[in-house]
């Protein structure tokens, strides 16, 4: 659970870091002003659509650290050194997935489905991104 006192201490250590006033700060991660002035005044917790749109835009900035107060921030050459192998990770995941995809897997996929005897169409499958995003691929 994140413990607001906390979090708001966190989040102006942020803003001192990149010397961005509250309007400022809105401004840079497209969010609404008075959710970012309740978030430091401690009158409301973040929601995860700030903390993506927060990573989206500064993705040095260590979620655990942002929420938990584990790690540091600025993020250690150690951190940003993790940050780039996961993104890699993500970037090969996601080629890997569209890959799956192909015309030339498309029958062999087929074809395992139809050796169960309760044969099933699939109608589509969603797939999920840590960032938020997500892909649908569609029969």
């Amino acid at each position: 659970m994140v413990n607001t006192s906390n979090f708001t201490k966190r989040l102006e250590k942020i803003l001192d870091y990149y010397s961005l006033s509250a309007a400022a700060f809105a401004e840079e991660i497209d969010f609404n002003r008075s959710t970012i002035s309740h978030l430091l005044s401690g009158r409301n917790k973040p929601s995860l659509e700030f903390v993506m749109k927060l990573y989206q835009k500064f993705p040095e900035v260590d979620m655990d650290w942002l929420l938990f107060g584990k790690g540091s921030f600025p993020s250690t050459g150690e951190n940003l050194k993790s940050l780039d192998n996961q993104k890699q990770i993500e970037t090969s995941n996601e080629e890997n997935s569209l890959n799956l995809f192909s015309a030339e897997n498309d029958t062999e996929v087929k074809r395992n489905i139809q050796v169960n005897q309760n044969v099933k169409n699939i109608e589509r499958i969603v797939i999920f991104y840590t960032d938020g995003s997500f892909n649908v691929y569609q029969n």
